[in-house]
């Protein structure tokens, strides 16, 4: 099994490796990404939204046992609200409330992200760096998907103020808004192969774009069952949890 898990930082493209031979794989090739060649046909459209209704329907009813341990975990270990809810960006630039379980103190909670989380963060409970570190406190965002705002893959949301190097987002890397060509999701391409963490470099962002840009320009139901199993192996072991 350690084998296996070491696919979240090392697999580059191993499964899909035909496909990725037109990957955007410099910044000029960002900046041209044509996203009209990426709309989704109604019948591609429908078929997703059915396989998100139906995994995480399935998802909520076998783990509820799990969720209903972290609950009381969280709400024996410090006081305040269970879930922790922020404002994000989703498909078409539209804000959203994406709901996480609460792994901070509620005083130190920031809500609008104008610092990220980090390692070793001193605002974590106990309870919340082992959820993150084993990413658990993204399971409520598994409503978010029923309710249409979020897909079960898709590229992550950022907070609105989340910076890096001192710039907004779509400020220090072009082409970034075309993330929002489809709907966020719960796990993406470019979380199982290693860029997932604090975004404390510019670089470090405009990797995870090209990840999530070549997930919008050829995504399907294989590659979403792909990338849920290797999810599976990421939450088992990840050193980039955190």
């Amino acid at each position: 099994m350690n084998d296996s898990v070491g696919v979240c930082s090392t697999l580059q493209f191993q499964t899909f490796e035909r496909e990725a031979q037109h990957q955007h794989s410099n910044q000029q090739q960002i900046e041209t990404f044509n996203g009209a060649d990426i709309v989704a046909s109604p019948r591609s459209a429908l078929i997703k939204r059915g396989a998100d209704m139906i995994i995480a329907s399935l998802a909520l009813l076998l783990l509820s046992p799990l969720l209903i341990a972290i609950a009381v975990l969280i709400r024996a270990e410090s006081p305040g609200p269970i879930l922790f809810k922020q404002p994000r960006y989703g498909f078409g630039e539209r804000i959203f409330n994406i709901c996480k379980f609460r792994t901070m103190r509620v005083h130190m909670t920031d809500a609008v992200c104008e610092r990220q989380t980090s390692r070793d963060d001193v605002r974590l409970t106990r309870v919340g760096s082992l959820l993150r570190k084993h990413s658990l406190d993204e399971l409520p965002q598994l409503f978010n998907v029923l309710r249409g705002e979020m897909s079960v893959v898709g590229p992550r949301p950022h907070a609105l103020s989340t910076r890096v190097e001192g710039l907004l987002l779509d400020d220090a890397v072009a082409g970034y808004t075309q993330r929002f060509f489809v709907k966020p999701g719960i796990t993406g391409w470019a979380q199982v192969n290693g860029w997932r963490g604090e975004l404390d470099t510019i670089e470090k962002l405009r990797q995870r774009l090209q990840f999530d840009l070549d997930y919008i320009a050829r995504g399907s139901l294989t590659m979403d069952l792909w990338i849920i199993w290797l999810t599976f192996l990421c939450v088992i072991r990840d050193p980039h949890a955190y």
